[in-house]
C-alpha cells in the first residue's frame, strides 16, 4: 500500500459466505490453523482499527494539528478464534495509539491467557495445553510462555495465603494430604496441611494450605495453628481430627479452651481392619451402639456391652475406645445438628478428593509452587462446591447459644 493510501475497508460477504460452506463441505473448522471464522475476525480487526485511525485524525485536525496517514505494518496477533495477520495504519505524527490493540500488543484480549489458566486448573500439562491451543486456534506459545500466563495467579496466591482471617470459628476441620514434589534431584513425599472452617454465621472456607517440610507431625501442625493465629484467628469451639499422636496437645497450646473430636469415621476404619468377615457386619451394629447412643453415660454403657460379646477375639477394639474416650465422645453434649458437624472429618475428606481429580494425573509436581498454584486454582475454580452453608444452621445455633452463651453470640451477623 503506497505511502498516505487510505486502505480500504469493503469486505465482500456473499464471497465470504460462499467461501465458508465450501470450506464447511471440505471438512474445515470454524476455528483453528485454517478455520473459516479467521477471514472474518482480520476484517473486523482491520475494520476497527481504519476507524480508529479516521477518529484520530479528525480529532487532530480539530485540534489544529496538521497529520495524515503514513501507510501501515504489518503483524501476526492472537486472537479467540486462531492467529490472524493485521495491517496496522500509522500517521505521520506517529502519535496514534489504538485502544482495540496496542501497538506493542501481540494478542487482542485475555481471552488466552483465561483459557491457559482454565486448562491448568483442571489439571492439564503445560504439553496438553499446548496441543490443545495448536488444535483449536492454531497458536504456538511455548512452554516457558504457558507457564509464564499461570504464573500470573502468583500474587492472587500470596495475597490469599496472607488474607486476615476471622477472630471466631465454630470448628476447623485439620486433615493432610500428601504429595509428590521433586527437589534438589529427588521426588519426596510432602504433606499439605489443610484447615478448613465454619465461621461464626455457618459459612464454610479454607483458611489455608500449607505445604509441611516433610512427613505429617503434631509438631508441625503447631506451626500450621500458629500461622492461622498470627493470621487473626483467637477462638475456635471445636477442633475436628484424626487419630495423629500428640494431635490434642499440639491444638490445646494454641487454643486452649478448645474442644477436641476425634473422628468417629476414622476410629470405625481402624477397629474393623483385621475383623473377620463373617464377624463384620455384627461388630460394626455392636459398635454403632456406642457411638449412636443419646448420652455418653449411654455410650459407656454400650461399650461395655461391646467388650462382653467382642473382647474375647478382639479385646484391642474395646481398649483402644476407652483409651481415645475422651476425644471420641466430645460431641455427646450437643444435639443433633452440632453432632453430624463435629463427629466426623469427612467434609475435609470431600475437600481433599475434589483435589484429588485434579492432581491425579501428575507424577511428581516440579516444585512447592507449582503444586500450590494448581491447589489454588482448583479451589477457585470450584468454590460454589465448597464454600456454602452447613446444613440446619439454625439448630446449630441454638445449641451454641445455649451452651456457650457470649462467647459464641457475639460473633454471630445472622
Amino acid at each position: 500500500m503506497g505511502k498516505g493510501q487510505k486502505k480500504s475497508s469493503g469486505f465482500d460477504y456473499a464471497a465470504f459466505e460462499k467461501s465458508a460452506l465450501e470450506g464447511l463441505r471440505e471438512g474445515k473448522g470454524l476455528v483453528g490453523e485454517e478455520g473459516i471464522l479467521k477471514e472474518l475476525m482480520s476484517h473486523l480487526v482491520q475494520s476497527s482499527l481504519e476507524g480508529e485511525m479516521n477518529y484520530h485524525l479528525e480529532q487532530e485536525k480539530e485540534r489544529g494539528i496538521t497529520n495524515r496517514r503514513n501507510g501501515s505494518t504489518k503483524k501476526r496477533v492472537k486472537t479467540n478464534i486462531g492467529e490472524i495477520e493485521i495491517e496496522p495504519p500509522r500517521d505521520r505524527a506517529g502519535n496514534f495509539q489504538p485502544s482495540l490493540i496496542e501497538k506493542w500488543d501481540r494478542t487482542l484480549n485475555s481471552g488466552f491467557d483465561n483459557q491457559v489458566i482454565e486448562l491448568y486448573s483442571i489439571g492439564n500439562s503445560l504439553d496438553d495445553i499446548q496441543m490443545h491451543l495448536k488444535r483449536m486456534y492454531g497458536v504456538h506459545l511455548s512452554t516457558g510462555q504457558l507457564s509464564a500466563i499461570t504464573e500470573q495467579v502468583r500474587s492472587d496466591i500470596e495475597k490469599w495465603q496472607k488474607r486476615p482471617l476471622k477472630t471466631f470459628y465454630i470448628l476447623l476441620y485439620l486433615d493432610a494430604i500428601h504429595f509428590k514434589i521433586r527437589e534438589n534431584g529427588r521426588v519426596i513425599t510432602k504433606a499439605v496441611y489443610t484447615v478448613y472452617g465454619v465461621d461464626a454465621d455457618g459459612y464454610r472456607d479454607v483458611l489455608c494450605l500449607y505445604v509441611g517440610q516433610g512427613a505429617e507431625g503434631a509438631k508441625e501442625w503447631g506451626r500450621v495453628l500458629e500461622h492461622i493465629q498470627d493470621r487473626g484467628v483467637e477462638d475456635v469451639l471445636f477442633f475436628s481430627v484424626d487419630g495423629l499422636s500428640g494431635f490434642k496437645e499440639a491444638i490445646l497450646s494454641v487454643y486452649p479452651q478448645s474442644i477436641v473430636q476425634r473422628c468417629i469415621v476414622h476410629m470405625i476404619r481402624n477397629s474393623i481392619r483385621f475383623v473377620d468377615d463373617v464377624d463384620m457386619k455384627g461388630l460394626v451394629k455392636d459398635l454403632k451402639k456406642v457411638y449412636q447412643a443419646d448420652d455418653e453415660n449411654q455410650g459407656s454403657e454400650a461399650l461395655d456391652q461391646f467388650e462382653e460379646l467382642w473382647n474375647h477375639k478382639y479385646p484391642e477394639i474395646g481398649r483402644a475406645w476407652r483409651k481415645n474416650w475422651t476425644e471420641l465422645t466430645a460431641f455427646f453434649g450437643y444435639n443433633w445438628a452440632v453432632r453430624r458437624l463435629m463427629y466426623t472429618t469427612n467434609p475435609v475428606e470431600g475437600l481433599h478428593r475434589m483435589l484429588r481429580k485434579t492432581t491425579k494425573t501428575k507424577g511428581a509436581f516440579v516444585s512447592e509452587k507449582a503444586l500450590t498454584k494448581i491447589l489454588y486454582l482448583t479451589l477457585d475454580r470450584k468454590e460454589k462446591v465448597w464454600k456454602k452453608r452447613v446444613h440446619a444452621y439454625k439448630a446449630i445455633q441454638r445449641n451454641l447459644a445455649r451452651e456457650f452463651g457470649d462467647r459464641f453470640e457475639k460473633h454471630v451477623k445472622s
